[in-house]
């Protein structure tokens, strides 16, 4: 028993540090690792050594897929891909389906972007189109951004879904495929299906939120060009596990399919790519794209810093045992591991408000629950990605985003943003349970 309460403690007290303490999540992290380490009876330098091996194991392939992630979403964001996919989008889907034309935007470029830079590029345009149809803001706004937070909760190369496959051993591709059919619901239900019951709140963005430049049309890509850029990471990843299968392990073009599909590769050539179509062949000087470079990592280095702390944490539970001890006690709870994962992802998202920290946090405590037969990683991943969205509310940075550049009250932002949250990790976990059933 006393294992559950150090973890429990541990737990509450990571939640003290950040919510009241306001202590960075990183130092916070690194506290609770050293104080569950010393209370299992670890001694302080065994501790210290699984922190350095949880957080190095973490970050060998994050540092290569976030670095490689924040350059391809640099370049969408600054070449005007993203501008070019929104009014290609809005010109094919007419008036009347404006909010799904957005929706699609969001989600395309929402994959190589991280969500908050995503809704930073994207809101602008989004303001643009509500004045220039006269259509209420929240209505064409919110699938946007329920497309951006589902992208930023479920799939890869976004921060924890990544690292919480790399923890779990999950199959990228598998988790990238599955998470597209639980995405593709979750946002259909959480933007184009809510968002007209929200056409009476009126929202009214305050100026200094609508200055963002649009670029000319005649200095946008092209269409094929913003669309095929922004999602070459899910293409590449996506045919490389659909391909694999059908070819002779044996053949010499085996290794190349498999080497196209792992991630590290892919956003390394989507990078490359984005380089050439997105700026050099458009004109730009290779100095100023790598200084562009520059300044697109230094804005992750906290959420490496975060996740790191993370794996640290992960990795002191497994090496003090508490890990195999919660592993056959939830075990016998006779819940299902995917629900199991989904509500302490939920609970933690809940009461500390970081989608990343709750579901980093969720699947250091779940991660003996994996190696249970019939439970597919896969499916735990996206499990802990749509807990770790529910009822975000005062203590989660995106509440305010939007209620800030909607210029909506609090009540008003609760009506919508926290219902929209709600409902995609609710519809994530109901997907998930019914994709169970035949995998």
């Amino acid at each position: 028993m006393m294992p559950l309460v150090i973890v429990f403690t541990g737990v509450v007290f990571l939640l003290i540090l950040i919510t009241v303490a306001r202590i960075n999540a990183f130092i916070s992290f690194t506290l609770v690792c050293i104080y569950v380490g010393l209370m299992m009876g670890l001694p302080l330098e065994t501790t210290v050594e699984a922190i350095k091996k949880g957080m190095g194991d973490t970050l060998g392939l994050l540092v290569l897929i976030l670095g490689f992630g924040s350059m391809l979403g640099k370049l969408v964001a600054d070449s005007g891909a993203a501008q070019k996919i929104t009014q290609t989008l809005v010109a094919t889907f007419g008036l009347k389906k404006i909010h799904w034309a957005l929706m699609l935007t969001g989600f395309i470029v929402g994959i190589p972007m991280f969500y908050s830079v995503g809704f930073v590029i994207l809101v602008p345009i989004v303001f643009t189109v509500a004045a220039s149809t006269g259509l209420p803001l929240i209505f064409v706004g919110l699938p946007m951004l329920a497309s951006l937070s589902v992208t930023h909760g479920y799939l890869p190369p976004h921060p924890a879904p990544t690292a919480i496959a790399g923890m779990f051993e999950a199959d990228m591709g598998k988790t990238m495929l599955y998470g597209l059919l639980v995405a593709i619901p979750a946002i259909i239900v959480a933007g184009p299906v809510l968002s007209p019951r929200f056409k009476n709140i009126k929202a009214t963005p305050l100026k200094e939120f609508t200055g963002q430049t649009i670029l000319e049309e005649s200095k946008l890509p092209s269409t094929f060009t913003s669309i095929i850029t922004a999602l070459m990471p899910v293409i590449l990843i996506g045919l490389s596990s659909l391909a694999a299968p059908f070819i002779n392990p044996d053949t010499a073009i085996y290794p190349f399919v498999m080497g196209i599909g792992d991630p590290v590769i892919a956003m390394l050539l989507s990078v490359l790519f984005a380089i050439y179509a997105l700026a050099i062949r458009r004109g730009k000087k290779m100095k100023t794209v790598m200084d562009d470079m520059v300044q697109a990592i230094s804005s992750i280095a906290m959420i490496l810093l975060i996740l790191a702390g993370a794996g640290g944490l992960k990795e002191v539970l497994v090496a003090s045992g508490i890990s195999d001890y919660l592993g056959e006690l939830l075990s016998q709870s006779g819940m299902s591991p995917l629900i199991l994962a989904w509500l302490i992802a939920a609970v933690i998202r809940v009461s500390v408000g970081s989608a990343t920290v709750a579901g980093m946090t969720a699947a250091g405590i779940v991660l003996p629950l994996v190696s249970n037969p019939g439970v597919s990683p896969e499916l735990m991943v996206l499990a802990i990605g749509s807990g770790s969205l529910m009822l975000s509310h005062v203590n989660d940075g995106g509440f305010w985003l939007f209620k800030e550049y909607f210029n909506i009250s609090v009540k008003e932002t609760f009506l919508t943003w926290t219902v929209m949250e709600t409902t995609i990790s609710i519809v994530g976990l109901l997907v998930i349970l019914v994709i169970n059933n035949f995998v």
